[in-house]
């Protein structure tokens, strides 16, 4: 058994000044405040539960699609020790090697499953997707990606507006999928009947969907109100402006927010020219745009960045460092259905993230065991 304790940690919607964690075979069987004697004692530094992310694409120079091995290790570094693995629209064919490559990886415990984020997605509001491969969701793809996935796609965004898109919800939810709505340019009206028929995310919410007015609400306000829903965050400080996150975590709630990447390739990788799902991406201050438009392609983004930004915007006090473990950790862990990840609590996996007072990692454990 392996004790770890800082000089505060946050357990059960709390900071403990100071606390600590017990840790035996991969998962953590104690936990508690006080002084005890630590095998490793991060006195002046804060514990937290893993980062999950659910949606980001790639980095340190590639897809999760290219080498899931190397992006996986990068956000790890970060204090990414769980989340999915998202792929973007492409081919038939291209899309289901990608599945069976990213089934191999989540089997071999490189992530937690796969995020389908396309091709059933609007041309309208495709971002930096290849509007040529959109299209309607179809029964025969849709059984062929399932099978090429055996049961590792755990989330799938699609437009439901798209024909057979309110069909689709129904034929992946009862397939045991997270439906995500994004990508759209749905009304209140079909994006409530979305919700009613199954679906329980939000992508990126605001980013590449319909946009808010007064007599035409569109997505947003059906997406944000309903609280069967988790909504997804790009808080990069590109994506969306500092008050529209915290009037979001206001309204909703940290519990039903999920702030994510969406990073793609570049993350950790500087400046330059990349791909995304085959369209070339300039990065130029570490903003990912498609090239030659202003189109936002992802981001550079790690979790630990999001995290010390959302401490930040919420005022930097313990509320602010409880709902942030909230929005990074326990409420996409709790969307996706991933147990005994996104807290620390005795009985769940040893993922944790140790931090300094200016709020960057020091050290990762992932499943009860220090990555660097």
């Amino acid at each position: 058994m392996t004790v770890i304790a800082a000089g505060a940690v946050v357990l059960d919607g709390a900071v403990l000044r100071p606390g600590w964690v017990s840790v035996a075979d991969g998962r953590i069987t104690d936990c508690g405040s006080g002084t005890v004697g630590a095998d490793a004692d991060f006195s002046d530094c804060l514990m937290v539960p893993g980062f999950i992310d659910m949606h980001v694409h790639g980095g340190a120079g590639v897809s999760y699609a290219d080498d899931p091995d190397r992006a996986a290790a990068l956000h790890a570094s970060h204090g990414t020790t769980g989340g999915l693995a998202s792929l973007v629209t492409a081919s038939p064919e291209t899309l289901l090697a990608q599945v069976r490559t990213l089934a191999a990886a989540t089997r071999r415990g490189v992530v937690d499953g796969i995020h389908l984020e396309g091709p059933w997605l609007s041309r309208l509001h495709c971002g930096a997707h290849d509007s040529g491969q959109l299209r309607a969701p179809d029964d025969a793809e849709i059984d062929a990606l399932l099978a090429a996935g055996d049961g590792t796609i755990r989330m799938a965004t699609l437009a439901p507006e798209l024909p057979g898109g309110i069909a689709a919800i129904r034929r992946l939810v009862d397939a045991g999928v997270v439906v995500a709505v994004g990508h759209t340019d749905a009304d209140y009206e079909l994006t409530q009947a979305a919700l009613d028929t199954g679906a329980t995310v939000a992508t990126h919410l605001f980013n590449a969907m319909r946009a808010l007015h007064h007599r035409e609400p569109g997505p947003v306000p059906a997406l944000l109100s309903d609280p069967r829903v988790t909504v997804e965050l790009i808080a990069d400080g590109v994506h969306l402006h500092p008050g529209v996150v915290r009037h979001v975590v206001a309204t909703a709630g940290p519990d039903r927010v999920a702030l994510v990447t969406d990073a793609m390739a570049a993350a950790g990788a500087g400046d330059g020219g990349f791909t995304l799902g085959g369209l070339d991406v300039d990065v130029a201050g570490g903003v990912a745009r498609l090239r030659g438009t202003t189109t936002i392609a992802g981001s550079t983004a790690t979790m630990d960045r999001l995290f010390a930004t959302a401490v930040r915007l919420l005022g930097g006090d313990d509320a602010a460092l409880t709902a942030a473990v909230l929005m990074t950790a326990s409420t996409p862990a709790r969307a996706l259905g991933l147990d005994g990840a996104g807290v620390l609590a005795a009985g769940s996996t040893a993922n944790l993230v140790v931090m300094n007072a200016d709020l960057h990692v020091v050290r990762v454990m992932r499943r009860g065991t220090w990555l660097s």
